[in-house]
Parts: structure tokens; C-alpha cells; sequence
């Protein structure tokens, strides 16, 4: 698959402890968006943060908060990032879920 010029960038903010059927949330929304043949997603992990519920999730020693944030980052054309929306919905029943517009400048493969 090649991408150059312009795309979208599709971020996905959730929680560690987030799951879809007893499994990571962030790995069901990667395996479905490799399934989908979107271009590639990385999942990013927070060491600080909080977002609607106003409760601070942290890493720092002594806190209590295990659930970290996380963001899920997928990009590729907006046609393709906005057929795969729909899959979003029925996972991502808390989190902030964005779309930036974004320029691709290189997007290159390991030989396999």
C-alpha cells in the first residue's frame, strides 16, 4: 500500500483497563483496523493524564491509578479512516475519539 499527500490521522484516547470481551480495548481496535487493511496504528502510552471523568491517572510511584492513558493512532486515507468509524462506535464506549487533517511524507515498509 502507498499513502502520500494528504490523509487523516485518527487518534484514539482510552485507558489501559479499557477491554472489549475480557481483552485489551486497544488491541481489539488494532487487530480491527489491520483486519480493515488500513495503512499501520501504534499504541502510545500515557504517564499522565485524565479526560472526561476529571480523574488524574498518573505513573508516578506512589499513586494509586494503574489505568494509564493510552492513544491509539491510525493513518490513512479519510475515505478509509471514515468507513472504519463505524467499527469505533461499538468499541469505544468511553475516550475522546479524534480526526486531524495530516500530510503524509514518507511512509515505507521493511523488505520482507
Amino acid at each position: 500500500m502507498k499513502i502520500e499527500g494528504p490523509a487523516v490521522r485518527l487518534t484514539i484516547f482510552l485507558g489501559e483497563d479499557d477491554t472489549w470481551h475480557h481483552k485489551p480495548l486497544y488491541h481489539e481496535i488494532v487487530s480491527r483496523a489491520h483486519h480493515a487493511g488500513l495503512a499501520g496504528a501504534s499504541v502510545l502510552r500515557g504517564i499522565e493524564g485524565y479526560g472526561a471523568s476529571s480523574r488524574i491517572h498518573t505513573s508516578r510511584l506512589l499513586s494509586l491509578s494503574e489505568d494509564l492513558p493510552l492513544a491509539v493512532i491510525i493513518v490513512d486515507q479519510e475515505d478509509r479512516i471514515r468507513a472504519f468509524l463505524p467499527q469505533l462506535d461499538e468499541l469505544v464506549t468511553e475516550g475522546l475519539v479524534i480526526l486531524d487533517p495530516v500530510e503524509v511524507i514518507r511512509y515505507v515498509g521493511r523488505p520482507r
